[in-house]
């Protein structure tokens, strides 16, 4: 789910949904700036898919003067869930997060190609078990790990974030018998409820239409249809399992959401409906909004001043459930680092 269009089509759908990820890849790059490179690349965490061998790889991003078990966060990026291209631009976070002392797992998963929900959340939590397992050998803490993510990547995090108490979503790939829980996760523009899509979307949807400009997301050709393998308004047990909100507990851990209220693919409403339902449980929460931010750009949000402007914070906190109001708010990567710092670099 990103910027440029995509068209499906029953025999060359995947060619240019991958076509289309890439020019996204580009634009992304082209206006991150610095971009580091990693110190491991393509690290199997999960025996190869034998449709596309990327979807079970991830790439490792160091600090050079390391000298300590570092905490770890995980990039997956979002592709509509039709390409396995998560761990791509890993590289901009990891300029960032690197000389703040924290190592960057670019991580990718499988597509709706290959596998149908939950095989998606099974691949994460099997990288986060391969991160925890092989920590020592990378010179990683193995209890301090996050997640982050965009659009499908931050409905990955955000379902990662909160399903771990949850033993029957845990999966049996790759490194089994270690706790897939992290510590805290970024989730940009999630889709979070797939059946309500439509009915917030900024403009009716076409349901003729396969381009990326007018799709309905109740579509059978939809990416939450595919992701299912049903169309969505015809199996809301499958869309219940899939959304985040299903699984919320006290015991998960921070999320903070950031949200563009001129998304034209994930409406506003989704980032916003899951911060509600995280205020409703007393977790600890941050929600940012940007009025002027559309779907993709992610580094902009942190970085790009028109697409920060007038944008607001609110957040609720654990402790006695005390909630800040919707406040004038600029975000930047220190709002990201600080929210990490607050939770990665203390406790057990």
């Amino acid at each position: 789910m990103h910027r440029a269009g995509w068209r499906v089509s029953a025999c060359c759908g995947m060619l240019i949904v991958i076509a289309c990820a890439t020019r996204n890849l580009s634009a992304q790059d082209s206006a991150a700036g610095a971009r580091a490179t990693p110190n491991y690349a393509n690290l199997d965490y999960a025996p190869a898919d034998p449709v596309r061998t990327t979807g079970h790889k991830l790439d490792l991003y160091i600090p050079s003067d390391s000298s300590k078990p570092l905490p770890v966060v995980i990039w997956t990026g979002g592709s509509a869930w039709m390409a396995t291209n998560g761990k791509d631009l890993a590289g901009i976070l990891a300029a960032q997060l690197n000389p703040a002392g924290y190592a960057v797992a670019g991580v990718s998963i499988r597509s709706s190609f290959q596998v149908k929900f939950p095989g998606q959340l099974h691949d994460i939590k099997a990288a986060i078990r391969w991160l925890r397992a092989n920590a020592a050998k990378y010179g990683l803490d193995p209890n301090h790990i996050a997640i982050m993510g965009d659009s499908s990547g931050g409905w990955t995090a955000a379902m990662a974030a909160v399903t771990g108490d949850a033993p029957e979503m845990e999966g049996n790939v790759g490194v089994t018998g270690v706790s897939s829980k992290v510590r805290a996760a970024v989730a940009f523009y999630p889709p979070t409820n797939f059946l309500t899509m439509d009915a917030w979307a900024l403009k009716p949807c076409d349901p003729k239409s396969t381009t990326f400009t007018a799709f309905c997301h109740d579509s059978p050709t939809s990416p939450e249809s595919r992701l299912l393998g049903c169309t969505i308004q015809d199996c809301p047990d499958k869309v219940k399992a899939a959304s985040p909100m299903t699984y919320i507990t006290t015991d998960d851990p921070p999320i903070m959401i950031l949200h563009g209220d001129s998304d034209q693919l994930v409406p506003h409403n989704q980032g916003e409906a899951f911060y509600i339902a995280l205020n409703k449980a007393c977790n600890d929460a941050i929600f940012i909004s940007l009025p002027k931010a559309p779907h993709g750009n992610w580094n902009g949000f942190l970085t790009n001043d028109s697409l920060r402007e007038a944008a607001t914070m609110r957040s609720t906190s654990s402790s006695g459930c005390a909630v800040t109001n919707p406040t004038p708010f600029t975000p930047t990567w220190k709002t990201v680092i600080d929210f990490l710092d607050k939770y990665m670099k203390s406790g057990a």
